[in-house]
């Protein structure tokens, strides 16, 4: 799953960061309100821990401006204000749960599961295609029936692809939406994990699933 954090205080952003990761989040970071709105643009996120008291615009605002445009990506709180008034206005204004600061990180991986567990009940929890299923809660791959074990790392690429079946990816989104957007990864390792997915999902059976767009990127799509 991948996180947004947005959090001017440094210090906590990458301890945030540090720890989401180590408990096998993907996480990107934001320490100003203006910017959350590209990185939204940007990729696909499960959930979005916010502050309010940011720079540029404030917490508050840059959450309402999300919901105003119908981006419904779970939005976590994480505040010092910790008056009933602002945690009534930030539920009000679209937050899906409010935390106040200090706070317990143990209570916040449990928060975090729970409205992005919500969202995936807000939705189809099993991707289809020809017999490929892509389910997003145990996280397992199969076709027609039978496992297929895939790595974390192939499995985030092939559920992008399921998601999005029937649009062509370029390599660049793919590299966008399954790493930390501030790491410097070549798109062409994304030809390396197509490869070893085709092996997998496409191998030995009538119809191949995985297209490449010659120039472009890749298309998950069914065909005769």
């Amino acid at each position: 799953m991948r996180i947004l954090i947005v959090e001017d205080e440094k210090d906590l952003n990458r301890l945030l960061e540090k720890r989401l990761t180590f408990e096998g989040y993907i996480t990107d970071c934001c320490y100003d309100g203006a910017e959350v709105i590209e990185y939204l643009e940007t990729a696909e996120y499960d959930a979005v821990i916010l502050d309010l008291m940011l720079p540029g615009t404030d917490g508050m605002q840059v959450l309402r401006t999300v919901r105003s445009i119908n981006n419904q990506v779970p939005v976590l709180i994480l505040s010092a204000k910790s008056e009933t008034k602002d945690i009534v206005s930030g539920l009000d204004a679209g937050a899906d749960d409010y935390m106040v600061k200090p706070f317990d990180f143990s209570e916040l991986l449990a928060r975090l599961r729970l409205i992005t567990r919500k969202k995936v009940e807000t939705r189809e929890n099993t991707y289809r295609c020809d017999g490929l299923e892509v389910d997003t809660n145990n996280k397992t791959v199969r076709r027609n029936g039978v496992v297929i074990p895939v790595s974390p790392r192939e499995y985030a690429i092939l559920l992008y692809l399921i998601r999005n079946q029937g649009t062509v990816l370029t390599r660049q989104q793919i590299v966008d939406n399954i790493y930390n957007l501030d790491q410097d990864i070549n798109s062409n390792v994304i030809d390396v994990y197509i490869r070893l997915l085709r092996k997998k999902i496409d191998v030995g059976f009538d119809h191949k699933l995985i297209h490449t767009m010659r120039g472009i990127g890749y298309v998950l799509k069914w065909t005769e």
